[in-house]
């Protein structure tokens, strides 16, 4: 099972990534929805490593 704060943590950046892609869909200005865009890049990229996080800790767990 992976840890407690790991899966908060993912669940987080998941949330963020969809309100920044949200907010650059809806925003009126070019540039303000490219910043929202590479935001939900990132949180989509620290979710996806977070999710590794969690495969690691199953599989210690399963170790032990």
């Amino acid at each position: 099972m992976a840890d407690d704060d790991t899966e908060e943590l993912r669940i987080e950046q998941a949330n963020r990534e969809r309100e920044e892609r949200e907010a650059a869909r809806d925003s009126d200005l070019p540039a303000e929805g490219r910043a929202h865009e590479r935001r939900a890049d990132k949180a989509a990229y620290l979710r996806e490593k977070l999710a590794e996080r969690a495969e690691s800790e199953e599989r210690v767990d399963d170790e032990s």
